[in-house]
């Protein structure tokens, strides 16, 4: 299994994906405080088969890439211009409303929600140039330690 990590870059905090490119599959999603990122990677590169890492070019790229110097495997930036704007529109793709919740507008189920890690998902899917499926059940949550 070839799995890959895509980053969306940020200061204070980073959205994550964990995907399985043979399988157009995501494993994980969330969001984490970038001083904490590098031993999230770590740990996570311990347990999985990590094959690549994908950051987004923009804010605090630089430094994210120098935490992960570690990571012996390849290491990419890609662009990452809009996916914050996108991932609003995508995050309705992943998580369709449904029922009478149709009726309420949408920008009300996306107010207390980060999507960083929708972000990441794009700037994977943007660089495999393929969409990946999410599992419903899969919670975009944020690390807070």
């Amino acid at each position: 299994m070839c799995k890959w990590i895509s980053i969306d870059p940020g200061k204070y905090k980073c959205g994550l994906v964990l995907a399985e490119i043979s399988k157009k599959k995501v494993y994980e999603a969330t969001v984490i405080k970038s001083k904490l990122l590098e031993e999230y990677i770590r740990n996570l590169n311990n347990v999985e088969n990590i094959s690549k890492i994908i950051i987004g070019n923009g804010t605090n790229s630089i430094e994210i890439r120098k935490k992960l110097n570690f990571f012996k495997k390849e290491i990419i930036f890609f662009e990452e211009k809009n996916t914050t704007y996108r991932a609003k529109e995508r995050y309705f793709e992943l998580f369709p409303i449904k029922g009478l919740k149709f009726l309420i507008p949408r920008e009300v189920f996306i107010l207390n929600k980060n999507l960083d890690a929708i972000s990441a998902l794009i700037i994977l899917e943007d660089y495999c140039k393929i969409k990946f499926t999410i599992n419903q059940n899969l919670d975009l949550k944020t690390w807070l330690k």
